[in-house]
């Protein structure tokens, strides 16, 4: 990206820098994705098939995205992108005409790498930091223009991926927003380092979707598992959250739990993981039951039942992005990339953290 560039020639050098699409959407699995090439942070659409991996449409970013989600409508699908935190952009790119909505973020304000839009359509929602006293919040946003309209509180610090129900849990109706406090504090002098760990104050918040009133909140036992990234497993009925260890002892964190399920009333912690190294990096469901989860300084995809134990291990470099639609799942990695069914072509591409299927 060229240097020294004000956010209106930011706009345009990234406009320019995007790929007319080449659309062929019949057949195959389609996945919205950023990754990185060279010193070039992109985002793009990408169409699995058997006869390997095509990139169908991208987009040059100014930094590194994280979360994404898919926008389907009466037309061709949009993609929502968060940078990642401290993040102070947000997009809305439409592969098919390749027109942009870019907005910056207040400087009192970070993002947390994850957005997605409201179940009702009218609201796009972000995680974020009040970068005053490093509380978390809903950033509640106009659907067409990404401006923030109102905020909510999610009662902790460091707010990360969202998930709403699909269907009633534990006495919480179809719809709920669950939250993912990580817990860790973070402030704009610190930005990424994680310091003062023996505040951290990980929680699982459920939020109503239209006003954000708080509905309840769950803690594990250990503070220092911090909650990130959540699934949710239709057979088990079950929500499935992708922790990472950020404790001072080296063996304990090495072994620690990268799982916890919650089933509407109580949250659990996994057992212990030997050798997973302490950074759950993905999550989705599993066939059958259970989840998928990226073990991402392991380079392994872990194969996880319904209670946490551990059934598979597959080595996958630098496992991150995960996905699931049908009982079939995808992930992909650093130059690398694997499918529950079927061999997985060779790619060049080194993945972020997340996509989607679109």
């Amino acid at each position: 990206m060229p240097a020294g560039l004000t956010r209106r020639a930011l706009l345009a050098w990234l406009g320019a820098a995007a790929c007319a699409p080449a659309f062929a959407q019949d057949g195959g699995t389609l996945l919205a994705a950023s990754w990185l090439e060279g010193d070039r942070h992109l985002a793009g659409l990408l169409r699995l098939d058997g006869t390997g991996l095509q990139v169908q449409a991208a987009l040059a970013l100014p930094t590194r995205a994280h979360g994404l989600a898919v926008e389907s409508g009466d037309g061709a699908p949009s993609v929502l992108l968060a940078a990642r935190r401290p993040g102070d952009w947000l997009l809305r790119w439409q592969p098919a005409s390749g027109h942009t909505t870019w907005h910056w973020v207040d400087d009192d304000r970070v993002l947390n790498g994850h957005v997605r839009r409201s179940p009702d359509g009218r609201a796009v929602w972000t995680t974020e930091t009040d970068q005053a006293d490093a509380s978390g919040l809903i950033g509640v946003r106009d659907a067409a223009t990404l401006r923030k309209t109102g905020e909510w509180r999610t009662h902790g610090m460091d707010p990360h991926a969202m998930l709403v129900l699909p269907e009633a849990l534990g006495g919480l109706a179809a719809g709920t927003l669950v939250v993912a406090n990580g817990g860790i504090p973070t402030q704009s002098e610190t930005g990424r380092s994680h310091r003062d760990l023996s505040r951290m104050d990980p929680s699982l918040v459920a939020l109503h979707p239209g006003t954000g009133a708080l509905l309840g909140q769950w803690r594990l036992g250990d503070p220092r598992l911090s909650i990130r990234h959540l699934a949710f497993d239709p057979v088990g009925r079950r929500v499935g959250i992708a922790l990472q260890a950020e404790h001072d002892d080296e063996a304990r964190r090495r072994d620690a739990p990268l799982l916890a399920t919650w089933d509407g009333r109580a949250l659990t912690a996994a057992p212990p993981m030997a050798g997973a190294l302490g950074y759950g990096g993905d999550i989705c469901a599993r066939a059958g039951g259970g989840f998928w989860l990226s073990a991402t300084r392991a380079n392994q995809l872990l194969g996880l039942s319904p209670q946490g134990e551990l059934v598979d291990r597959i080595a996958l470099p630098a496992a991150g992005a995960l996905a699931a639609r049908e009982g079939h799942a995808w992930a992909g990695g650093d130059a690398a990339l694997w499918r529950d069914v079927g061999s997985a072509p060779a790619t060049a591409l080194r993945f972020d953290n997340h996509w989607a299927l679109a």
